[in-house]
């Protein structure tokens, strides 16, 4: 669709797709543009006829708009009382409805309900503008196309909506609890009880980000979901939620005490300050900090989710099943000089109050307003590439400088998940929400190291959920040469395929001379006892909490952050987890242990759903110390509890498919989410380099009285660990 302007309601038709179709006696739809802004929303029910749309702008009332064709270039509208469909489709089904209007004009546009969100008016592509006639309204804005393209779209059960936009507008309208089923035979994993050690030892626990937080440069107003990443020094703890960051002591070395706010909240593009272009230019979410132990460096990666400008070396788009490609640099003779992180100014100090003025016995003659100045006309859209950033810190100080990176993707870069391999720091993200496709990349380590010219090599996998690289923890290598190894849920969410019994495993080894010799191979079924999305994936109506018929988001369809990579001596493990409905009706961990055989094949050695009662446990993080012990961080909730963090693990020598170690709890909720059921998107772990055994998680709880998260950080030490922090 062209940007149009609509005089009533002000809703800017700029290229866009419906997310979130409502449940319920009325339905709510979030229209945005391709740099992810909201630009309207309406209240409606859409039902399609040949020719024209009819949205659906009341419960009971309806409005048609069709072309005139007594007057070129009108529509005319007129009003109906019916009873509409309650949901409104996304993307794909919008393709659907061009396929039944392929043959004739499409007349598309929005009514926005008395509660829409303006947006700034623009026309910018020059073409005559069609008329909307209202009862003597008239507004410009209606643009007359043939369809480009038709197919017939997959049922409408398994249209799912886009599940990174803030769309909590469009919320309204109560989800209907998912009912709960599980796979047969998943009960046989289940932990019915909890563990019978003590529980790991909480060493430290601060708040982060979100409200309450206070820091040098001040506060911030902060997106939901939080998309929580944690990094971990030797000094330094860096936290980026979204689209800010911050840094705080650690103690040890440097510090007497852990948790000080020594910066923040910033924007997380502080980092690439003055590189030049879109890392530059635009500050975006789902940025991840990760702290290379190996090096000793910091890594910050940063995905541009807008199109930029059209470049001169502009990439095509490639497809599944070719050769790997190199990446096309952002900037001519990146990175560069290494640069500082940038220090903003910190805030001014609050003004002291005045004291209450007498007011004169003579009113002031009132001045005329002033004119407003005229609104700029609206930028089009971008018809360019994506971009990923890519930020590699000189030493181990957080504040010292940072070479900067950054490689165009033709493909959207969403939930990028970076990963420690010895060859390269991998990066695997989605291309869309609405498409089975993920982009595998990884970037050449030892050059962005040394601040030399990098390059960047991606593949393009069709057909798979969501992809997480192995991350390597502690500083014993895999062999040499060893291929990085991409772990993957099973289940396609997008065709109502929810059950699986295998989790499927690829091998990536890159060839940085020659792409053509880079090779993925897979995938290939490990099998697992059988399993049930959480709540039927993500986007789903799942844990409910005290007082409120608002439920919680469980991301049930994919394996979280971080798929763990630990090498003992000869052994090789990975430990990754993920979130299932379990017999008792809520929501369990499911955790699996791999091990490498001598053919590098991955083999499961232990599995184990933590399920100790009917309540839920949800979005998890792992983490392997340097003695084997695995130690899980995830959110816990469902009425009468709070959404809040906890804590179980379980020892290298402790009997197998069991968490031994009794729950810790980071942080109790203590008032429940009601403005939007996204919760967190992923939290984080991070082991401590200073003794490879304190695991560290972060996770978001809501604070009494608050309408909006928090984060808590926490440091867990297992039996055994002596550890400093």
């Amino acid at each position: 669709l062209h940007r149009r302007n609509f005089d009533r309601g002000g809703l800017s038709m700029a290229p866009f797709r419906t997310t979130r179709y409502g449940r319920g006696p009325r339905c709510a739809a979030v229209v945005l543009d391709e740099e992810r802004r909201r630009v309207g929303r309406g209240q409606c029910g859409l039902r399609v006829r040949r020719a024209h749309i009819i949205v659906q702008a009341r419960e009971d009332a309806s409005v048609i708009y069709r072309p005139d064709p007594k007057a070129d270039g009108h529509v005319t509208r007129e009003e109906r009382y019916l009873r509409m469909p309650r949901m409104i489709p996304g993307t794909r089904t919008l393709r659907a409805i061009a396929a039944t209007l392929a043959a004739t004009a499409l007349v598309t546009l929005c009514a926005p309900s008395d509660r829409s969100a303006a947006s700034p008016l623009n026309a910018a592509d020059g073409r005559a503008d069609g008329r909307i006639t209202d009862g003597g309204v008239t507004a410009v804005g209606v643009t007359v196309h043939r369809a480009t393209t038709h197919d017939v779209s997959a049922p409408l059960t398994a249209l799912t909506p886009s599940a990174h936009e803030d769309d909590s507008a469009a919320e309204h309208a109560r989800a209907t609890p998912t009912v709960m089923r599980t796979s047969a035979g998943a009960e046989d994993v289940e932990q019915r009880v909890p563990g019978t050690r003590p529980g790991a030892a909480l060493v430290a626990s601060f708040d982060g980000l979100g409200i309450g937080f206070v820091g040098p440069q001040g506060t911030a107003n902060l997106r939901n979901p939080s998309d929580n990443t944690l990094a971990v020094g030797r000094d330094h703890i860096v936290q980026i939620v979204n689209s800010r960051m911050a840094i705080f002591t650690k103690q040890g070395r440097q510090f007497a005490t852990t948790g000080k706010v020594l910066y923040g909240p910033v924007e997380t593009r502080n980092v690439f300050r003055d590189f030049g272009g879109p890392c530059a230019d635009r500050n975006n979410g789902d940025a991840v900090a990760r702290y290379d132990q190996l090096a000793d460096r910091w890594l910050i990666v940063m995905p541009i989710f807008s199109r930029v400008p059209i470049r001169p070396n502009e990439p095509s788009v490639g497809r599944s099943g070719e050769p790997a490609r190199r990446s096309q640099p952002g900037q001519a003779r990146q990175p560069g000089y290494a640069t500082p992180l940038y220090q903003p100014p910190l805030p001014p100090p609050a003004a002291p109050t005045p004291p209450v003025a007498t007011p004169p016995a003579t009113p002031p003659v009132a001045t005329p307003p002033a004119t407003p100045p005229a609104t700029a006309p609206g930028r089009p859209a971008e018809q360019g590439s994506y971009a990923m950033c890519y930020a590699v810190s000189i030493g181990p100080d957080p504040f010292g400088s940072y070479y900067r990176y950054e490689f165009i993707r033709p493909l959207f870069p969403d939930y990028p998940r970076p990963a420690l391999w010895p060859d390269g720091y991998y990066v695997a993200t989605s291309t869309g929400d609405e498409v089975i496709q993920k982009h595998a990349c990884v970037v050449e380590r030892a050059k962005m190291l040394r601040g030399l010219d990098a390059t960047e090599q991606c593949v393009i996998i069709d057909g798979v959920n969501f992809l997480n690289n192995a991350d390597l923890d502690g500083t014993q290598l895999p062999p040499v040469g060893a291929p990085n190894i991409m772990l993957a849920a099973g289940g396609t969410q997008l065709k109502n395929d929810l059950d699986d019994d295998g989790i499927y495993a690829w091998t990536y080894h890159v060839d940085w001379n020659d792409p053509s010799k880079t090779r993925v191979d897979g995938p290939v079924k490990i099998p697992v006892a059988p399993y049930h999305y959480l709540c039927g994936g993500q986007l789903t109506s799942c844990v409910p909490q005290p007082g409120t018929e608002r439920r919680l988001d469980a991301q049930g369809d994919k394996i979280m952050a971080r798929v763990v990579y630990r090498r003992i001596g000869r052994q090789e493990s990975i430990v990754a987890v993920h979130s299932v409905n379990t017999s008792a009706g809520g929501g369990g961990v499911r955790w699996y242990e791999f091990r490498l055989d001598g053919r590098r094949a991955v083999r499961l050695r232990q599995q184990g759903t933590y399920a100790p009662d009917g309540l839920y446990r949800w979005m998890a993080s792992p983490a392997m110390d340097g003695q084997g012990n695995i130690g899980i961080g995830y959110s816990f909730g469902g009425t009468p509890h709070f959404a809040g963090q906890r804590f179980a693990g379980r020892l290298a020598a402790d009997p197998t498919g069991t968490l031994s170690l009794r729950e810790t709890t980071l942080v109790d909720g203590e008032a429940a989410q009601t403005t939007t059921l996204r919760w967190e998107d992923y939290s984080q772990t991070a082991v401590d380099p200073s003794d490879d055994c304190t695991i560290w998680y972060v996770g978001d709880y809501l604070k009494q009285g608050a309408t909006s998260y928090s984060s808590r950080i926490g440091a867990f030490r297992m039996p055994g660990c002596g550890g400093s922090r």
